[in-house]
């Protein structure tokens, strides 16, 4: 079958279509007909040699696809549509995966719409679990265009009953963010971001953040939490190293949360992945949650696929196609 290959760590060019061997099936597996795959920052890390991919993965990129079973499972006909989280693999036109990490594809839902979702859905259920978010209380989503944010609203929103914040960068993605229901959105680019927070909370400050800046977002992210407030660490664009105030941290009893998704086990993913088909599915095949696709682009462009991507202009999510 056809895959996007990495020929060396290096830049988006180092990405080539190239055949590669099936996928081994396993007893509890789904064999997929990849009709779309998701583009995540991971695998720009991944294609530049700083995030190899787990035990067991194939070595081409790819968290996320929806697609034909072709072999299928209990509750995953042949014939039917599914959606699924991977460790590895997705650009490539066949992938191999737990039924435990599928999702099945709902009416109304497209195929390509699907293939947005469950990196997404994955990575916010877990963290905002991991943070104990309740209903009442307030998100402050950093990064709220991407594919991970533009999500993380609508779930702060119809799953949990919190009050959203978010930020993008302009006037044009800060009311894209409006129209996606986020009750403040924010741009990062004005005035002073800690100051529009607390404007915003009446000077309290949020109870959970979902931060994908990392060391560089650090000091005011601690600024703009409430007292008891939890900031989730999911990503470090602006770096791994920072220092950080432990007297702030015990006096307002706040609390500093990282996570990663790829590298759990897999029966803790399967976890995730049931919290996600319990609790987020419905409202994603009620329209309560839809994703955000920015473009779709065929399979050997990918090299122009991660340049989009880290270019800043993307809303939502890139797909690749075999096509």
């Amino acid at each position: 079958m056809r895959a996007v290959v990495i020929s060396e760590p290096g830049d988006p060019d180092v990405m080539v279509v190239d055949e590669v061997d099936e996928p081994i099936l396993g007893p509890a597996d789904l064999l997929i007909q990849v009709a779309s795959a998701g583009v995540n920052r991971a695998d720009l890390l991944q294609r530049s040699g700083n995030y190899p991919p787990p035990p067991g993965a194939p070595a081409w990129p790819g968290m996320e696809v929806a697609g034909e079973v072709l072999v299928g499972q209990p509750g995953f006909p042949v014939g039917s549509r599914s959606a699924a989280l991977l460790a590895g693999g997705g650009y490539a036109e066949r992938v191999v995966v737990p039924a435990a990490l599928a999702l099945a594809v709902p009416d109304g839902l497209t195929t390509r719409d699907a293939a947005a979702l469950p990196e997404a859905l994955a990575t916010v259920w877990s963290n905002f679990e991991a943070a104990h978010l309740a209903a009442g209380e307030t998100v402050l989503v950093r990064g709220g265009s991407g594919g991970v944010g533009s999500v993380a609203v609508q779930v702060a929103r119809e799953a949990y009953g919190a009050r959203t914040l978010a930020t993008a960068g302009g006037p044009a993605r800060v009311a894209r963010l409006a129209e996606l229901g986020t009750d403040v959105p924010l741009d990062h680019r004005a005035d002073d971001l800690v100051a529009q927070v607390l404007a915003a909370t009446g000077g309290r400050g949020v109870d959970v953040i979902l931060d994908v800046l990392g060391a560089g977002g650090l000091a005011d992210n601690l600024a703009m939490l409430a007292d008891g407030g939890r900031l989730v660490v999911i990503g470090m664009q602006r770096g791994r190293r920072a220092e950080i105030d432990l007297g702030l941290l015990l006096s307002r009893r706040l609390s500093v949360i990282g996570t990663t998704l790829r590298s759990r086990a897999a029966p803790d993913k399967a976890r995730i992945m049931a919290g996600v088909r319990e609790h987020l599915w419905p409202l994603v095949a009620e329209g309560r949650i839809r994703p955000i696709v920015h473009a779709a682009l065929p399979l050997d462009q990918a090299p122009a696929a991660h340049r989009l991507l880290d270019s800043g202009e993307v809303f939502g999510k890139l797909l690749l196609e075999p096509r």
